[in-house]
């Protein structure tokens, strides 16, 4: 009886502690919230650096399937990468930040809460139907928009190196 008292008391206290981690986990890990006028500046930004501005959301398996390029690419060159998340703001919590968590990214991500999208997509690009993974690669005045997932990790290197 003692060694199950001893063994429920440890079990507590491993939960207890994983438990705190992962509350303190959450806390270190902010995902800033915009509105399409607030995350504006993001796509126009006149700096000499090379940005690419992803749109996805973690429930759209090709946006998933493409982060990884994004990310490699992120190590790789010397580029400025920004992920919109369009998932649902109730889905911060619950979805957004566990999905980050459990791929340890650590690039800049911002929820866009904005539900007039037909005003603010074709601010994006006059021609994107609002469908993702679309990307954004900008370079001061000379931009490019690809409304299409990348397909492998050679294929947006070619996109990105095209505007460096």
């Amino acid at each position: 009886m003692k060694i199950l008292w001893s063994l429920m008391l440890l079990f507590t206290l491993v939960n207890c502690k994983s438990d705190s981690e992962k509350k303190k986990q959450n806390e270190d890990f902010s995902i800033e919230t915009y509105n399409f006028s607030e995350l504006e500046s993001f796509l126009h930004k006149k700096d000499d650096k090379l940005y690419v501005v992803n749109f996805w959301a973690t429930w759209c398996k090709p946006c998933v399937e493409e982060l990884p390029y994004l990310l490699k690419l992120s190590e790789e060159k010397n580029i400025e990468l920004i992920l919109v998340s369009l998932d649902l703001p109730n889905m911060k919590e619950s979805q957004l930040k566990p999905f980050l968590q459990k791929h340890n990214i650590k690039e800049k991500v911002i929820l866009l809460d904005d539900p007039n999208s037909n005003a603010w997509i074709p601010k994006v690009d006059k021609n994107w139907q609002g469908a993702i993974p679309a990307t954004k690669i900008y370079k001061n005045d000379n931009s490019k928009f690809i409304a299409r997932p990348f397909r492998n990790y050679e294929e947006l290197l070619d996109e990105v190196e095209q505007m460096m």
